[in-house]
């Protein structure tokens, strides 16, 4: 796949949840049922941000390592993440051998997400940072944005690799009954 075809596939990864926070924001910044006294853009109140394109939600859940729900490809198709195992390990009947090693994946795991959500954090504030100080081109933007693309897809890539490494450690029985528990 060409480096902009998967920039192209990593923005549109992040954009529904960009557009889930916001529409959570704009909830809770008036009542369900109460309207808005005065008319305001659908982005007013973010202007604010340290990083405009990131949420304070979003930011503490790439430094906390957070799934955010970037690995739903391989959850949702039958590949069990190892936060789910562990909080499952009773009625899934892990072993002990099987739980120490999906402990350690799941710390491994936390680990890497955490140093690269920091690469995520730092390359959407590089892309801010073009347009705060007004110094953005169309090569700096291009540079910017794949940059940005990236990291957001080795993020998803380091989440999705843990699923594949907990199918390699649960038997097909587990695998199963993990995708009846989750209600799958």
């Amino acid at each position: 796949m060409k480096p902009s075809h998967l920039a192209l596939v990593a923005l549109c990864a992040w954009l529904p949840a960009a557009i889930a926070q916001h529409t959570d924001a704009g909830h809770h910044q008036h009542g369900a049922s109460e309207p808005a006294k005065h008319a305001h853009g659908p982005y007013a109140g973010m202007q604010g941000r340290a990083i405009k394109a990131l949420s304070d939600q979003q930011l503490s859940d790439l430094r906390a390592g957070k799934g955010m729900s970037l690995a739903l490809p391989a959850e949702l198709n039958g590949y069990p993440g190892p936060s789910h195992t562990l909080e499952l390990a009773e009625p899934l009947k892990l072993t002990a051998e099987q739980k120490s090693r999906t402990q350690a994946l799941f710390a491994q795991m936390q680990q890497e997400a955490k140093a690269v959500g920091e690469q995520v954090i730092a390359a959407e504030a590089a892309l801010d940072a073009l347009f705060k100080v007004k110094t953005v081109t169309p090569d700096a933007l291009r540079t910017a944005t794949r940059a940005a693309a990236l990291a957001q897809g080795n993020l998803r890539e380091t989440h999705l690799r843990y699923h594949l490494a907990m199918v390699e450690l649960l038997s097909p029985e587990q695998v199963a009954a993990y995708n009846r528990l989750r209600g799958y």
